[in-house]
C-alpha cells in the first residue's frame, strides 16, 4: 500500500455553488450595499443582482456594489458560468435567465407592456437550482419578485426579503411579505 504524497492534489468533484438572486428596485441601492457588506462570509455562494434599469443609460451598478465587498462584482456576460465568490449584476436592456449554471441574456422586448425582470430570472433560478436556490427581494416599487419567490419556495429554494419597513420602497417587499 501507498501514501499519497502530501503535495499531490487529489481531484475535487466540482461542486455547483448555491445561487443567490437578487431583486431590486428603487431605493435598492443602499440596500445592495447593506446586503453585500453582511454576505462577505458567503465566498461559496455565487450572486445574481436583478435591477429595475433604464435600457438607454449605462449602469455604474457593479462599480457601486463593488465598494460595499471583496467579492468579485463584474457585468453579467451571456453564457457565463455563476462562480462562488462573483456577483453578477444585470446589464440594461437584458433580461437574464440561469441555464445549466450559466447566464443567458435576453434583449428587453420592444414596447411599453408591463416587465417583470426579477420573476423572471427567479422562475428560470428555481429550474435551473431546485433546492439550491435562494431568491432576495429588496427595495422597490411594484410587486416585481413575488411571484418568482413563490416559484422557488416550490422547489424547495430559500427566499428571503428586506423589511418594508427599512426598504426606501416598500412596495415589493411588502408585496412578498403580503403574499407569503
Amino acid at each position: 500500500m501507498t501514501e499519497a504524497s502530501p503535495s499531490a492534489e487529489v481531484p475535487r468533484p466540482q461542486q455547483t455553488p448555491i445561487v443567490v438572486g437578487i431583486g431590486a428596485s428603487a431605493g435598492g441601492l443602499e440596500a445592495l450595499e447593506a446586503f453585500f457588506l453582511a454576505a462577505q462570509p458567503l465566498r461559496h455562494c455565487a450572486f445574481v443582482v436583478v435591477q429595475h434599469l433604464s435600457a438607454d443609460q449605462p449602469s455604474l451598478l457593479p462599480e457601486l456594489i463593488q465598494r460595499s465587498t471583496h467579492l468579485v462584482v463584474r457585468a453579467a456576460e451571456d453564457d457565463t458560468a455563476v462562480e462562488p465568490g462573483h456577483v453578477d449584476v444585470a446589464p440594461p436592456g437584458f433580461e437574464v435567465q440561469l441555464r445549466g449554471g450559466r447566464i443567458v441574456l435576453l434583449p428587453k422586448p420592444e414596447g411599453h407592456g408591463l416587465r417583470l425582470p426579477i420573476d423572471s430570472f427567479f422562475r428560470s433560478l428555481a429550474e435551473d437550482r431546485p433546492g439550491g436556490a435562494v431568491g432576495v427581494i429588496l427595495s422597490g416599487m411594484g410587486s416585481d419578485g413575488t411571484l418568482g419567490l413563490r416559484a422557488l419556495k416550490a422547489c424547495a429554494g430559500a427566499t428571503f426579503v428586506q423589511s418594508p419597513d427599512t426598504a426606501g420602497f416598500d412596495s415589493m417587499p411588502r408585496s412578498a411579505v403580503q403574499a407569503g
